[in-house]
């Protein structure tokens, strides 16, 4: 005998008299009534016509294939409810809504996949679920259900699952929450900005976030603030640097530089003693060393800022340069006659390294010592590296490195070496730039003949996963990416080098809902 034959003589056998018929029109064609309990069987639809007092409603072979929002509002004092061997497939997240009474719960038996989330919501005195003898497919959907399980003082009779192929008939119970891959993140296009751009860097000033530009063809630094009120990124000063392949902020208080690396002309630094004032050329940066800068980069070194300027002409020299008073002024030449194409500062075993990639040999990596950079090692198996970026994820040290013909690479530091971890097909690649994004390490590799591709660090495999694709239209050649947070939003700017400044949204998805 099923559970609603068993309940109908339990409560019979509490003196419920089964010969009771309730008043004319409150048991249903198809139903058997008693006084607090009605058994429905064959009926072709929902029935409605129920006492308002009724305490137990059994539904069993039906013609019913859905349960709609507010099905059982007609009768909220429903204990028990068995809608058991009937041909259920879909359940509205309400179908539930009003039993604030309801103790036991079957749904078996019926052609259940799935369950939508806050099914539950409301049923505060739910002790007993029955879900056997559906067909679930344990997926993403069913995360919040074996989530819920165990935060509730409910027995459940789980049943089995029906698919994917992996999980097949293992019982619900024994799933592990924790193995659900459920959240999902995205990259869709928000806004573009004007010219071209080699470079995008993100900064804070007076509390405000801000983005700053390196556009070459107009010959500026471009800073963009938030406007509130359109909600779109705009221009708040532009400062002239024709030829610019590098602007590097640096806050010190109420004071902003912006260091502006030019390939003609001179590189120079930019000043606002204060926030009421606008930027202005204050220094020209080491002009008889720095003949053709091809990247910048801010780092500290004994509690002073400095900035590192790498240089591709090979009468130059890339100069780290230090703050002296009121300027910054050269510290040290390195790596002279090698044209180098990037710098990457970073720390290493607790100390200040440095990485410079160069068009004629393998990156070298140096290490702060004794007041100097001092040449430490350089990198196996990384030849033709155009730039370098790492980033740390579980207490290691990752180095992506950017090649534009062959594959480029992700390495892992061992303690005394960068040791190679994964190769990534990739042509015509002038950036392969690790970002943190909310919880997500990601890893965007560019590409200028073919899409960008977007890849998710896995903390179980240590490894870059395949993510999403970005590409033409939109984004053509793209030479930098910055991630900036405002308002409760996260944005990546990308600056390309044959086609404006593309601005993405970064959304996050949940797979189980």
């Amino acid at each position: 005998m099923g559970g609603a034959g068993v309940l109908l003589l339990l409560l019979a056998g509490a003196g419920v008299g089964v010969a009771w018929r309730p008043p004319k029109g409150k048991c249903p064609l198809s139903c058997s009534c008693s006084k607090d309990s009605a058994l429905c069987e064959g009926s072709p639809d929902l029935p409605e016509s129920f006492s308002p007092t009724l305490l137990s409603l059994s539904l069993v072979r039906t013609g019913v294939t859905q349960l709609k929002a507010g099905s059982f509002l007609r009768v909220p004092t429903l204990h028990l409810l068995f809608i058991e061997d009937n041909e259920i497939g879909c359940i509205s997240k309400n179908a539930l809504r009003g039993l604030r009474s309801l103790t036991h719960l079957s749904l078996a038996n019926n052609n259940l996949e799935t369950l939508p989330r806050f099914l539950f919501r409301g049923l505060e005195t739910l002790t007993h679920v029955d879900l056997r003898g559906n067909p679930f497919q344990c997926d993403c959907r069913v995360l919040w259900l074996l989530q819920w399980m165990p935060a509730v003082n409910a027995s459940v009779g789980t049943g089995a699952c029906a698919g994917p192929t992996a999980l097949a008939h293992r019982q619900l119970r024994h799933l592990d929450p924790k193995t659900f891959k459920c959240r999902a993140i995205e990259l869709s296009w928000f806004q573009t900005v004007g010219e071209s751009a080699l470079g995008v860097e993100s900064f804070s000033y007076q509390g405000e976030p801000h983005i700053v530009l390196a556009q070459p063809f107009a010959g500026r630094c471009l800073i963009l603030t938030w406007d509130y009120s359109l909600q779109r990124f705009r221009p708040e000063e532009e400062l002239s640097a024709p030829s610019v392949v590098s602007c590097k902020p640096l806050v010190l208080g109420p004071r902003l530089f912006m260091l502006a690396a030019r390939l003609w002309g001179g590189s120079q630094l930019w000043a606002r003693p204060s926030p009421g004032l606008r930027l202005a050329p204050t220094q020209a940066l080491a002009p008889r060393r720095l003949l053709r800068p091809n990247d910048a980069e801010l780092l500290w070194l004994d509690g002073r800022p400095c900035f590192v300027v790498a240089d591709a002409s090979k009468a130059g020299s890339t100069t780290l340069l230090c703050q002296d008073g009121p300027g910054f002024y050269p510290r040290q030449s390195l790596h002279a006659w090698h044209r180098d194409t990037d710098a990457e500062a970073l720390e290493l075993d607790g100390r200040p390294h440095l990485l410079l990639a160069s068009a004629s040999q393998r990156p070298v990596l140096f290490h702060w010592l004794g007041g100097r950079f001092e040449r430490r090692t350089d990198i196996p198996e990384a030849e033709d590296v155009y730039a370098t970026r790492h980033f740390q994820a579980g207490g290691d040290v990752f180095l992506c490195l950017t090649r534009y013909i062959g594959d480029s690479m992700v390495m892992r530091w061992d303690g005394s070496m960068f040791r190679l971890l994964q190769q990534l097909p990739s042509r015509g690649a002038h950036v392969f730039q690790p970002l943190l994004i909310a919880r997500d390490q990601l890893a965007i590799l560019g590409s200028d003949f073919a899409f960008s591709q977007v890849f998710r660090l896995e903390p179980d495999k240590g490894l870059l996963e395949p993510l999403q694709e970005l590409g033409p239209p939109a984004l053509v050649a793209p030479r930098a990416f910055a991630p900036i947070t405002l308002a409760g939003r996260r944005f990546l700017f990308a600056a390309c080098f044959k086609g404006p400044t593309q601005i993405y949204q970064h959304h996050e998805l949940d797979l189980s809902a």
